[in-house]
């Protein structure tokens, strides 16, 4: 990593910061020593491979939404796919926890205890 550091900033002095390239290399200049954290934290990964892969659902079904014939009921298709998707990424089967919580609200549970219900919240009943 010093030596690509080195090899960057020879690069930045010759190349102008207005063009594209430079616009790019002066963004990796300010962002160096995040950049190389994964080098003193085992715990950060070298890429955000595992990141991306988990939201790329949530990111499709976003765009989906803009299908959804009406603005509202792309907000509406938007919120039910974010609930679905934060349940996969919880390890929840969907289904059963859209039943529990649509139950839930349906037999009163109170509004002051909505946080209950959240997804990572959720403890299905056997």
């Amino acid at each position: 990593m010093a030596a690509f550091g080195g090899w960057l900033q020879a690069q930045r002095r010759k190349i102008s910061t207005k063009s594209r390239l430079g616009e790019k290399l002066t963004y990796i200049h300010n962002h160096w020593e995040g950049l190389q954290a994964f080098l003193t934290d085992g715990r950060i990964e070298i890429d955000s491979n595992r990141v991306e892969n988990l939201i790329r659902p949530i990111t499709l079904n976003r765009k989906n939404a803009l299908f959804a014939g009406h603005d509202e009921g792309g907000v509406a298709w938007g919120r039910i796919a974010s609930l679905i998707e934060t349940c996969k990424i919880n390890g929840i089967e969907p289904f059963a926890y859209l039943k529990a919580t649509l139950t839930a609200i349906a037999t009163g549970h109170p509004q002051s205890r909505l946080d209950d219900l959240l997804p990572w919240n959720f403890k299905p009943s056997s």
